[in-house]
């Protein structure tokens, strides 16, 4: 297999988490979004979207994060990151979607450097615009999980490997916290962990 990613994509760093806790091994591909690298020919020809992460695999390509990671689970059944019933699926699914389909799009760096430069916003209009839309998502999100170590029952599923880049990103642009403290708790254990902590942007 062959991730092609970057270091602070939290899309990325969801897979790579994956990966570390299915014991896969990878080759690992950087693609530079500071140099804009995702928009060159010859990786739009790899995932046309011009975005990370992209797994290639002997059955070809795969794009979009949450379908590398089910596609990794079922594919690969060691250390499941969903749960048995499909009632509980269903609720990791419901929290890993709040991260990766309602706070992290409106975040990236696609959009923030279009607000940038497009719309030619204040580098502080920018942050307040970031910090809304992770306030809006981890008040409802704070409600949804349950308590440490992970975001659902007793091993990490989705929604864990969802909601620590995330906080990782939230974290880096000095988003308050402190009322989140189911979230930080979880993040902390997570990332206490090597196969969280090797998945890193570090």
């Amino acid at each position: 297999m062959k991730l092609y990613d970057y270091f602070r994509s939290s899309a990325a760093f969801r897979v790579r988490i994956a990966l570390n806790l299915k014991g896969l091994s990878c080759e690992q591909i950087p693609v530079d979004l500071r140099l804009a690298e995702q928009s060159q020919a010859d990786y739009t020809a790899i995932n046309p979207q011009g975005l990370v992460p992209a797994l290639v695999v002997d059955k070809g390509i795969l794009n979009q994060s949450l379908a590398i990671i089910e596609w990794l689970e079922e594919s690969y059944p060691q250390s499941p990151l969903l749960p048995e019933s499909a009632w509980d699926r269903a609720r990791v699914r419901a929290m890993a979607y709040t991260v990766a389909c309602d706070i992290h799009p409106l975040n990236n760096l696609r959009v923030l450097n279009y607000l940038k430069g497009e719309l030619d916003v204040s580098e502080e209009e920018k942050m307040a615009w970031y910090h809304h839309w992770i306030h809006e998502g981890f008040q409802a999100l704070e409600q949804q999980v349950e308590a440490a170590p992970f975001c659902f029952g007793s091993q990490p599923t989705m929604a864990d490997l969802c909601l620590v880049p995330q906080i990782y990103n939230a974290i880096r642009f000095k988003v308050d916290l402190t009322h989140y403290p189911r979230l930080t708790s979880i993040w902390e254990y997570c990332m206490s962990l090597k196969e969280f902590g090797s998945a890193a942007p570090e």
